[in-house]
Parts: C-alpha cells; sequence; structure tokens
C-alpha cells in the first residue's frame, strides 16, 4: 500500500514540477532540491526521487553525480530537433487522420485557429495552437504516435515560453488557415506539405535571465 501511495505521490510531483519548467516558472539549469520539494508537499524523500526520475526520462532534467538534479539546458540543436520530429510524425498522423476528419472537427480547428489569432499572452496562444495540432492529428487513430506528438508539443511549449514570456505580438496563422482549405478540398498532400513547413518555423529572440544576463532563446512558433 505504502508503495502505491508513493506513486502517486510521485506522479502528483513531477506533474507541477514538469508544468513549472515548461512554464519558464523553474529556470533551465535551476537546482530541485530534495529537501525543499519534500517539504512543499509535505512527503518522504521517496516519491521526490522518484518523481525526480520521471522529469529525467522526460529529458526534462539531468541528474549529476554528487551534484544532485538539475532542470535540462536546451539549445538550438534541440529546438531543430524537435522541430524536424514533429515535421516528420505530424505528417504522418495528419495522413491517416485525413479521412476521417469531419466538416465539424475542421470547424472546431478553425475556431481554435481565430482563437490563437486573438491571443494577447503565449500562454493561450500556445493553448489554441495545440488544439488545433490535436484536432486535426487526433482522427489518426495512432494512440501511441499521438502521445510522441503530444511530449513534443510539450517540448515546444518550453521553449516558446523560453522566448516569449512577455512582448507576445498578436500574429495572424496563414498556414493553419492553407492547412485547413486544403483539407477541405480534399489535397491531403498539399496540408501535409504545408503541416511540415509550418512546424519548423524556429523564431529566434534575445531574453533576459533571471540573473540579469542576456541570451538568445529559439522557439518552435508553429
Amino acid at each position: 500500500m505504502a508503495k502505491t501511495v508513493d506513486d502517486t505521490i510521485a506522479v502528483r510531483i513531477s506533474k507541477v514540477l514538469a508544468d513549472r519548467i515548461i512554464s519558464g516558472a523553474i529556470e533551465p539549469g535551476a537546482r530541485l532540491r530534495q529537501d525543499h520539494i519534500a517539504e512543499e508537499f509535505q512527503t518522504s524523500h521517496v516519491p521526490v526521487r522518484e518523481a525526480f526520475r520521471r522529469l529525467e526520462a522526460q529529458g526534462l532534467a539531468i541528474g549529476e553525480p554528487r551534484r544532485g538534479v538539475r532542470v535540462a539546458a536546451f539549445d538550438l540543436g534541440e529546438v531543430r530537433e524537435v522541430a524536424e520530429m514533429r515535421a516528420a510524425l505530424e505528417v504522418l498522423a495528419l495522413r491517416n487522420a485525413a479521412p476521417h476528419l469531419t466538416a465539424a472537427i475542421l470547424d472546431r480547428a478553425e475556431e481554435a485557429t481565430k482563437a490563437g489569432d486573438k491571443s494577447r499572452d503565449v500562454r493561450s496562444w500556445e493553448e489554441a495552437n495545440r488544439t488545433f495540432h490535436r484536432l486535426i492529428l487526433a482522427p489518426c487513430g495512432m494512440p501511441r504516435l499521438i502521445a510522441t506528438i503530444d511530449d513534443l508539443h510539450a517540448a515546444s511549449a518550453r521553449f516558446l515560453f523560453a522566448a516569449w514570456r512577455s512582448e507576445w505580438e498578436i500574429r495572424t496563422d496563414q498556414d493553419h488557415r492553407a492547412i485547413l482549405s486544403a483539407l477541405r478540398q480534399g489535397n491531403t498532400e498539399s496540408a501535409a506539405a504545408t503541416l511540415g513547413r509550418h512546424v519548423q518555423w524556429i523564431g529566434q529572440k534575445p531574453v533576459r535571465t533571471a540573473s540579469g544576463k542576456m541570451r538568445e532563446a529559439f522557439a518552435i512558433v508553429g
């Protein structure tokens, strides 16, 4: 019974910490202190260590010998890797989903695009953007593929929040509209080609770290 309770607590801790890391509330390189986290969640070190292992498996944390666990940093190479993986997997999902996309699903995807266009902050834009992609890809009927794409979207969100925590500019997503137009016309290959290009667009922006230093941040804006 104790093992089951510890596992449940570990899942909750890992989800909370993952959200903080993805949102940028905990910066890359920051140390995750076992004592502090155990105290915050009023638990022992056992579920905290398991939560750390879960974060490491997600690529969000790195364990260092004799130095504990830190939030994983990322660079342009990792952003490109995620963009290329998304392009390959989302195109695969779309080709399998296309025969099952109804007018109602495409209408909901259009509403998500309009919501993204009206977003005044990066979090609401990311949520609308993720909704659009989920709607047009989920009907592929390949749950493992969708789960992997969801993980890649979480990574994309982390890159995005690190670069655009503030100063978000309202934007009109013409790619989403082009994808929807092609799908409504039954032109799956045109939609897939646009989607593949769309998710590989990487933005660059100088940002100030918590220590006051400036650094270049990269994000997938698609």
